[in-house]
């Protein structure tokens, strides 16, 4: 008999196995390791408004998808594709709905006032910063500053070539440095 302990010590391919075998704790041992990682993948491809739904997507995707889990890429691997697939989604839907959401944004900003106005100002221009970069290069530029990933494996996740993910994740920078700049932010 498995213990609780045991499961939280156990590798993901001995954790996927479990969950293939009907053990839906092991499931949610995968859930707990890798939650923060996809919310901080999401988060700046998709926003927060629908972040925890989108979080749950992922999630949701990896159990329907888990028996069709080959194990040739890591775990890991496989499941932040399956977060660019659902921001992918997220932001086809977006598009259709743009001009209602849009109205919706610009209505529904607040004035924020407290002590750390230099800090928010900063953490909104970065956001900004980041609106104006595509897709493809957000996620490059969160998958490997934010998550700590190196290029060769993002560029098994994205299925592209290395050199295209160092030029992604070039351009990236550079865009956020020049909006920074305009914005009288020195990064």
């Amino acid at each position: 008999m498995q213990t609780a302990k045991d499961t939280s010590n156990a590798d993901d391919a001995e954790l996927i196995q479990r969950c293939l075998s009907g053990d839906s704790q092991s499931f949610r041992q995968l859930y707990r390791k890798y939650q923060q990682s996809v919310r901080n993948i999401l988060y700046p491809l998709c926003g927060a408004d629908s972040l925890d739904d989108l979080v749950q997507e992922v999630f949701l995707r990896a159990w329907k998808g888990l028996p069709r889990f080959r194990g040739s890429a890591q775990f890991s691997t496989w499941l932040y594709r399956i977060c660019w697939n659902v921001a992918l989604d997220q932001r086809r839907r977006y598009a259709r709905q743009r001009s209602e959401t849009q109205e919706l944004v610009l209505s529904g900003e607040a004035a924020h006032s407290g002590p750390d106005v230099m800090q928010l100002h900063h953490q909104q221009a970065l956001q900004r910063g980041m609106a104006q970069l595509n897709p493809e290069q957000r996620l490059v530029l969160v998958l490997h500053d934010l998550e700590d990933l190196p290029q060769k494996e993002i560029a098994h996740i994205l299925g592209i070539p290395v050199g295209t993910v160092k030029s992604r994740l070039f351009h990236a920078r550079a865009t956020i440095r020049k909006y920074l700049l305009q914005e009288g932010i020195t990064p």
